[in-house]
């Protein structure tokens, strides 16, 4: 009976030896598994947020979703262009005589491909594509206009809910993320860059992973 009682109390220690490692390994590693997930994800996001700069820049707009997007990549050319001052003379009627008159001249020296100036492969052909989801989950995508001090502006976001990145971690651990509110993590329950309600391509993750991709 003593030896049932010593293997049952063994037994339990080692029950909660483990729980109370667990409690402080699980945070650790969700952290980690976070981190890595979340930079794949912001990384992918920064190359939508350049490929709508890139088509406002050409079109005057963005993107309404990632086919004309993508079918954008493929076939639009940056214009290269030079600026020079330049300057001529001409006669002036008020004053009788020939003025200096200075001009600005641009001059068009070629073009770039789009796909070849911000990808240099096929990889945007996935840009749709979530990274780590798991069941081959899409980004969310929307552009309209909105009026900036009388202006028609054009305005995009991008998104996805941390719950599509995270659908493997700990429930409770993954609700505290989704409420987080602070300047060192990826605030609320969504990635996000750009905005429907303001002109910005910013985003709510720190500055610090806009360092992290090469």
């Amino acid at each position: 009976m003593k030896t049932v009682i010593t293997i049952a109390l063994w037994l339990i220690s080692i029950f909660f030896a483990y729980q109370i490692y667990n409690s402080v390994m699980e945070p650790i590693e969700f952290d980690r598994v976070k981190k890595e997930r979340y930079t794949k994800v912001i990384d992918k996001l920064k190359d939508i947020r350049d490929a709508q700069v890139a088509h406002r820049r050409v079109t005057g707009k963005f993107a309404k979703d990632f086919p004309s997007l993508i079918q954008f990549i493929d076939t639009a050319q940056f214009t290269i262009t030079q600026q020079r001052d330049s300057s001529f003379m001409e006669y002036d009627k008020v004053y009788r005589i020939d003025m200096e008159r200075e001009v600005r001249i641009i001059d068009t020296l070629g073009f770039v491909s789009v796909k070849d100036s911000l990808f240099g492969d096929d990889s945007y052909k996935n840009l749709a594509t979530v990274p780590y989801g798991q069941n081959n989950e899409k980004f969310e995508m929307e552009a309209s206009t909105i009026d900036a001090n009388g202006f028609n502006a054009p305005v995009f976001e991008v998104k996805v809910d941390k719950a599509i990145v995270l659908y493997d971690q700990p429930k409770d651990l993954l609700f505290n993320e989704k409420a987080a509110i602070s300047v060192e993590e990826v605030n609320g329950p969504e990635i996000v860059v750009g905005s429907l309600t303001k002109v910005s391509t910013n985003a709510n993750w720190p500055p610090y992973y806009d360092t992290e991709k090469e």
